[in-house]
Order: C-alpha cells, then sequence, then structure tokens
C-alpha cells in the first residue's frame, strides 16, 4: 500500500501525467465569396448563433442587376432558339410543298413524253403537222425544265431545313450558357447574405457597416462546441498508453475541478516531424532531446463543468496506463 500510494515500483508506472497540455476545439472562419459594401451585420461578439442563422449582409444592388440581366439574356437567347423552332417547322412545310410540286412536274414530264410519242407516229403517216409536232415536243422541254426546277427547288428545301437544323445546336448551346450564367448570378445574390455554417460562439467581429470586403476577407470566426485535450507526453512516457485508458484531468482556469475523459488516439508522428522548421542533428554537436508525442484525448460526456471549456486553455493530465486498453 506504502508503495502503491507513493507511486513506488512496480506501482510507479500505472500512471503518467503532463502539463504540457491544452483545451482544442475547431475554429471556422467566416469569410464572403462576393465583394462590396457591408449593409448590416445582425451579430455582436462572442454571440451564440445557430446554424443559418444570418451574420452579415453585403450591398447586394449590384448583383441583384446582373441576375436581371443574366436573366433577359437567357430569354433572348430562349426567343431565338424558339424562332428556330418555328422556322424549322417552316421550312418542313416548305419543302412538304415542293416535294408536291415535284411530284406534279413528273407527271407532267410523264403526260409530254406520251404526247411527244403519239405526235412521232402521227407525224410518220402524216396525221398531223410538222409544227404540232414541234409544238409537242416544245411541251416536254418545258415539262423536262420544269421537273429539273422542282427538283432543284425540293434540294434548297432540305438544305434550308439543315440550315435551321446546324443553327439550332448552336442556339442551344447559347441558351444552356444563358442559363449558367443566370445560376451563377444567383449564386453571387445568394451570398451576399452570409450565415453561420453551423452552430456555436461567434469571436470578436471585426467588421463595421459601410467597410467595402473582397472574397476571402476574414470577416469573423464561429467556434462549434467540439472540445477536445492535446497532450502532449515525452516519448518515454507513452510506452503503456493506449487507446481507451481513462484520463483525469484538470484545468487551470477551473481551479481545482477535476474532469474526466478516455485516450481517444495518439499522434502518428512526434510534434517535431510537423514543425516547418526541422532540427538538424547531423553535426558534432548533438544532445539528445526528449520526444513530445501528442495524445488526444476525448472528454467524457455529461460533465457540467465541460461546458466551460474553451479551446487554448492550460490544462494538467494524467493518465491511468495500469488499466488495459
Amino acid at each position: 500500500m506504502v508503495l502503491s500510494a507513493w507511486d513506488l515500483p512496480p506501482f510507479g508506472e500505472r500512471s503518467v501525467d503532463t502539463d504540457n497540455a491544452y483545451v482544442r476545439g475547431r475554429t471556422t472562419v467566416i469569410a464572403p465569396q462576393v465583394s462590396g459594401y457591408v449593409r448590416e451585420i445582425l451579430v455582436h461578439d462572442y454571440e451564440d448563433v445557430k446554424a443559418g442563422q444570418v451574420l452579415v449582409r453585403i450591398d447586394d444592388r449590384i448583383y441583384r442587376a446582373r441576375v436581371e440581366q443574366a436573366r433577359a439574356n437567357l430569354a433572348a437567347t430562349q426567343a431565338a432558339l424558339d424562332n428556330a423552332q418555328q422556322a424549322h417547322a417552316a421550312r418542313t412545310a416548305g419543302l412538304a410543298g415542293q416535294t408536291a410540286a415535284a411530284a406534279s412536274a413528273r407527271a407532267q414530264l410523264a403526260r409530254a413524253q406520251a404526247d411527244m410519242a403519239r405526235a412521232d407516229d402521227l407525224a410518220r403517216d402524216g396525221s398531223i403537222s410538222v409544227r404540232e409536232q414541234d409544238q409537242t415536243r416544245a411541251a416536254l422541254a418545258l415539262a423536262q425544265a420544269q421537273l429539273r426546277q422542282a427538283l432543284a427547288g425540293t434540294e434548297i428545301g432540305r438544305q434550308d431545313i439543315r440550315t435551321v437544323e446546324v443553327g439550332r445546336g448552336g442556339l442551344e448551346a447559347q441558351v444552356e450558357a444563358a442559363r449558367a450564367q443566370l445560376h451563377a448570378a444567383e449564386i453571387d445574390l445568394e451570398h451576399t447574405v452570409i450565415r453561420a455554417p453551423e452552430a456555436g460562439a461567434l469571436g470578436e467581429v471585426g467588421i463595421r457597416v459601410g467597410a467595402y470586403v473582397t472574397n476571402g476577407t476574414q470577416l469573423l470566426a464561429i467556434v462549434p462546441p467540439d472540445r477536445w485535450i492535446i497532450a502532449n507526453f515525452k516519448e518515454a512516457q507513452t510506452t503503456r498508453v493506449r487507446v481507451g485508458q481513462p484520463v483525469a484531468f484538470t484545468v487551470d482556469a477551473l481551479g481545482e475541478a477535476s474532469l474526466a475523459g478516455h485516450v481517444e488516439r495518439l499522434a502518428p508522428a512526434a510534434g517535431s516531424e510537423f514543425a516547418v522548421l526541422k532540427p538538424d542533428n547531423a553535426t558534432g554537436n548533438f544532445v539528445k532531446i526528449p520526444q513530445r508525442i501528442g495524445v488526444r484525448v476525448r472528454i467524457d460526456p455529461g460533465q457540467e463543468q465541460a461546458n466551460r471549456l474553451r479551446p487554448g486553455m492550460s490544462v494538467e493530465v494524467r493518465i491511468d496506463t495500469g488499466t488495459a486498453s
């Protein structure tokens, strides 16, 4: 019992502790996706907000005008497409008439050919004069010309329809482009109203009414209620640390209050591996420095004091390594 109370071997390794630990949380930076003058600010510093709550409004008059312009452009291109469809119907009807005319010309040619054959027979036995035979031959030539003209008109009608069809493809593409432009303008208009992406508490609101902001300008930040602990242990202390082991921790801001949690995850590498400037140990003056391994601690639910935790608070953590994971 004495050895256990004083954490002496073999009981001295049942727990590890560190004061290099801090409360962590997510911080969501709110920035506009459009540029403009701030027209209205509907929240205050450190206020609790709900998901979807309106935070800031940007002057939207220019963006409303762009939506109307895009809508008018879409109407114009749609009208042009409707006109092309009507032209296609008219050309189709015209082609039907030209086809009928070609059929009539064929019938006239067949009649003229039959008349010419009879005229030739009658001319050989002297039943008709040469003049009448020439008139029949002229009628045959006229019928042949009329048929060629009708066939040419039919081909022109087909090409007209083809031209309308090709042009309609371009007009359909223009309509889709105009519709996309309208959708983009509507999205920009919607983004003039900045809403909270999730529930949480606001940080300081650093903007003012009338200020000009650009897309990407940081306006404010939301801190969601999620909290956890990151405790940095010396590498030798993590020998028996396992996921799921119970954790007791105290927070400087909460006085002597003790809270509970469990080991959730261990860092995949030492903290020095994540540093921007990594240490260069390939020198003659080497001093071994114990590395720190981050341990993420999940805070157990149902603790009233846990609601007072804020990201960045200093914490002292003790892990019960004598308990199996």
